[in-house]
């Protein structure tokens, strides 16, 4: 069994056609599926997804960095009411300056309190980073009291970075369809870092891999990245398959 570490099988992307595509990769061997949350408007449904496929969805709790804006406090104590839902993780959360940097410092404080909510409820943090690397290796390294533990999700760092970020916690990699893309610099990455930290994701319906590479992607598309990972370790696909799934049992406890 594969597991997917980080998708979004409730995004409007799939409206209408979220239980097929559950379906689709149960059949494709992908057993469980971990969804990540961006916000309160795409809770709920999110939730009742979860409860429709117990032991095959598990939800996550967090909000993402693209919406952290002047109300992100509200946000936050919304969040805080669906804790009793029993999420796997505090996730996706993070920084990203890409777009916008309108709420920089926001978006800090928003991450700051998050991780400690995590250490509050002894769960793992899912990570989204982008364009903002520096300012969140500070955050951590100042967060290094808390203990914690959790995954770089669409990892694109450098060896270097995720060596770094191991200084102040206890982090693991989640790697998508970007490793499959031509010219991409992941593969010399994933090369180096050790199996036992790295976890596969699709990030559905956004990333699919190479040859899906511009259509929606899937959590069925998991064994392709399997396949990849595997081709650049030297090993076969069965033991990702085994070595990825007890990572991401172990680090959500699922």
């Amino acid at each position: 069994m594969f597991i997917d570490t980080h998708t979004h099988v409730t995004d409007e992307a799939f409206h209408g056609e979220e239980d097929a595509v559950v379906q689709r990769a149960v059949a494709a061997g992908v057993g469980k599926m971990l969804l990540a949350d961006v916000g309160s408007e795409e809770r709920g449904p999110m939730f009742a997804a979860c409860e429709r496929h117990p032991g095959v969805l598990y939800p996550m709790l967090g909000l993402h960095p693209e919406n952290v804006k002047e109300n992100w406090q509200n946000e936050l104590a919304l969040l805080e009411d669906w804790l009793p839902r029993n999420p796997v993780a505090i996730g996706e959360i993070g920084l990203d300056y890409h777009w916008d940097v309108s709420f920089k410092e926001q978006q800090k404080e928003a991450l700051r309190a998050q991780f400690e909510l995590a250490a509050r409820e002894n769960l793992p943090v899912n990570i989204h980073l982008r364009d903002a690397t520096e300012d969140f290796l500070a955050v951590v390294k100042d967060c290094a009291h808390l203990h914690l533990r959790g995954n770089m999700h669409a990892f694109s760092g450098s060896l270097e970075t995720w060596k770094e970020l191991c200084r102040w916690g206890d982090w693991s990699v989640g790697i998508g369809g970007v490793l499959t893309f031509k010219n991409a610099h992941l593969p010399e990455v994933v090369s180096e870092i050790p199996l036992n930290r790295i976890l596969l994701e699709t990030d559905a319906p956004y990333m699919a891999p190479v040859p899906l590479r511009g259509s929606r992607n899937e959590p069925a598309n998991i064994p392709i990245i399997a396949a990849k990972v595997a081709e650049i370790k030297g090993i076969s696909i069965e033991e990702v398959e085994n070595a990825t799934t007890a990572n991401a049992k172990e680090l959500f406890s699922i």
